[in-house]
């Protein structure tokens, strides 16, 4: 660094003291990744300047001003240095003797950059030089290569590699030279400034052929395991000998593709792209790239790169294949049959790669899964079963598509098993269920009466209703002269159904009335604690009377016991269940009594007490159903059940 000397008028010739602060360093040195670097370093200060207890330096990383805090590469003073120079650095010089050579091991790209000295000899006598050195860490050697290789013209290609690690010395490789004519090597050894570079140049004639060919330059460091390599590819100049252009393809429906084109010629080629006898487009270059956007099914095909520079002409081409998902497959409209009639169903689409056809037919599969953009379902004789929606599904690898249609099945009514007549409390109720489409219309006739039943009158209860392609029909035979007499109606009912395609009518059949009873279902030890709690239950109610009416003790048994029931409504379609509450001795019990209903009203109290007063209860009949009877203490009803007779007195 040369002193600035400032003249002054009046003013004598002032000597800055810092003009003898120098230093010396390289300015550019670089090296390979994860090997050595040596920065050779002196430095001078004032002669005036007596250190005060030695001299210490400092390296810094990036910048000369401590008072930014850069990263503090070396100090002499403590080990304290940044994260990334630990333990990788060393002073090589002796500072006493003005040399602050720095020595960096296993260093990385990361430490590329410039490095700074600062001395320091005590005191205020402090300076950091604004001269760095700056280090370039290589992760490959350099190749110098000549901005245009013509055929026929010698060749020198030369690498590069630095030699400034003392303790490792690199050597230079050339790879895949085994296809050049005659290849020639000769190695050059340059120091200056105290960096070294160590060069191989590689000299040889190209030809057409060797165009587009790699050459590798090799550099590693004998006894260790790093090895550095970097690779080229020969630009050889000549008429038009090859044209490269993409392998064919697939791209999506939608998608965008770039399609490149690269022709060796020298000079340049006028490139062109073709699809067809259309010039899609072209320019003077050594590649061009044919861009294609939202791709559709038409763009499918050959497209050809031409290259020619007045020397000769050279093509290639490729094909490009569009694939996309299924179209919506197209399928009959819907329709309405009559049973027995024979379909066939049509379902054809497109997609690429062609699609598999599937039918179902309300989510089930019917018929086969056919390879092919067309399928033919052929139904025979349908049944009132194939009425419903069928399906055709599309799928390739690249999605689905389905469309639909239905088919109503029209037929005759068919009456359904559940029709009977079962007799009830009220009487004779009968069912008619029958199914058809059109959805039948119900009757029911009675012979006996000559009548014809299709509405509710005074006499009886006419319901019905339509479900889908079923319809119930239900009537109530109420009168006393239509009772149950001798387990059987005095009237037949016959259910006539009909619609467009047929009638029919059928006699009913008669079930017997289910007998419902207050079960207690209940273990050996259960049923004993019932009776005993019964027992006990109709005593205390009996003593309690007897205090009340200031009666004597009497056994009186009523005809008529007092029990309620309570008609529980239910909706009308379920027609299946009635809850009867019944209050037994001051004692609710809840039993669910499944029996066929009426509508509200239908049942009236058993029994009932209304009008009179509670008479005084010291005898209770409980029946259990499949009860074992106690000779003397039990019997059987007229109705063949099984019942226990429980005295209390």
């Amino acid at each position: 660094m040369w002193c600035l000397e400032l003249l002054l008028p009046l003013l004598l010739i002032i000597n800055d003291a810092t003009c003898q602060w120098n230093v010396w360093v390289p300015r550019d040195i670089s090296a390979m990744t994860n090997s050595c670097v040596v920065i050779p370093c002196t430095f001078m200060y004032p002669s005036g300047i007596r250190p005060y207890r030695g001299i210490h330096g400092i390296w810094y990383f990036g910048q000369p001003y401590p008072q930014l805090f850069p990263p503090v590469v070396f100090k002499s003073r403590t080990d304290i240095v940044h994260e990334s120079y630990k333990g990788r650095t060393k002073l090589l010089g002796d500072l006493h003797q003005r040399n602050c050579t720095l020595l960096i091991n296993n260093i990385g790209t990361e430490h590329s950059g410039r490095y700074y000295f600062r001395a320091d000899l005590g005191g205020a006598n402090m300076y950091t030089f604004p001269d760095f050195a700056e280090l370039k860490v290589l992760d490959q050697p350099n190749i110098d290569v000549p901005e245009e290789i013509v055929s026929d013209d010698s060749l020198e290609l030369t690498c590069y590699a630095p030699d400034n690690c003392p303790d490792m010395t690199p050597e230079i490789q050339w790879m895949y030279t085994d296809y050049l004519p005659d290849p020639e090597f000769s190695s050059d050894y340059l120091e200056e400034s105290n960096t070294a570079v160590l060069s191989s140049t590689l000299t040889f004639t190209p030809r057409p052929m060797h165009n587009g060919q790699l050459l590798g330059c090799r550099v590693y460091y004998p006894n260790t395991t790093l090895v550095y390599e970097r690779l080229i590819s020969l630009d050889v100049k000549y008429a038009p000998r090859s044209v490269w252009v993409n392998v064919s393809s697939e791209v999506m429906e939608g998608s965008s593709v770039m399609l490149h084109c690269e022709v060796d010629s020298n000079p340049p080629s006028k490139i062109s792209w073709m699809f067809g006898d259309q010039e899609l487009m072209w320019d003077t270059a050594s590649n061009i790239s044919l861009s294609l956007d939202d791709v559709t099914p038409a763009q499918e095909g050959i497209y050809t790169c031409v290259g020619d520079n007045g020397y000769g002409t050279m093509n290639t081409s490729l094909y490009l294949a569009v694939k996309y998902p299924p179209r919506e497959p197209q399928v009959n409209d819907s329709m309405t049959v009559l049973e027995g009639t024979s379909l066939s169903l049509h379902c054809s689409t497109q997609g690429s790669p062609a699609p598999t056809l599937t039918w179902l037919k309300d989510g089930e599969l019917v018929g086969t899964i056919t390879a092919d953009e067309l399928s033919v379902l052929e139904i025979t004789e349908i049944t009132p079963q194939g009425d419903g929606q069928y399906r055709c599904l599309a799928e390739n690898e690249h999605g689905r598509a389905s469309s639909s249609l239905n088919i109503t099945v029209e037929y005759a009514p068919v009456l359904l098993e559940e029709s009977k007549c079962t007799v009830v409390r009220e009487g004779v109720q009968c069912v008619c269920m029958a199914t058809g489409n059109p959805e039948p219309t119900i009757e029911f006739y009675l012979p006996d009466l000559n009548i014809t039943i299709n509405e509710t009158d005074g006499r009886y209860n006419f319901y019905t209703h339509t479900d889908g392609h079923t319809s119930t029909g239900m009537i109530k035979l109420r009168e006393k002269g239509e009772r149950v007499e001798n387990g059987g109606p005095a009237v037949n009912v016959h259910c006539s159904i009909s619609n467009m395609y047929g009638r029919e009518s059928v006699l009913l059949e008669l079930q017997q009335e289910k007998k419902y009873m207050m079960a207690v279902i209940v273990g050996t030890i259960g049923g004993v604690a019932v009776i005993a709690f019964i027992i006990a239950a109709v005593r205390y109610v009996g003593h309690n009377n007897k205090k009340e009416n200031g009666n004597p003790r009497q056994d009186v048994v009523l005809e008529n016991p007092a029990l309620y029931y309570s008609a529980v409504k239910k909706d009308k379609q379920n027609l299946r269940k009635k809850v009867l509450k019944t209050e037994l001795l001051g004692s609710k019990f809840n039993s669910i009594l499944e029996e066929t209903t009426g509508e509200d009203g239908d049942y009236q109290p058993v029994g009932s007490m209304a009008g009179q007063e509670r008479q005084e209860l010291n005898y209770a009949a409980l029946e259990f159903i499949g009860a074992r009877s106690r000779e003397g203490a039990s019997g059987r009803g007229d109705d063949g059940s099984n019942y226990s007779e429980i005295k209390a007195k």
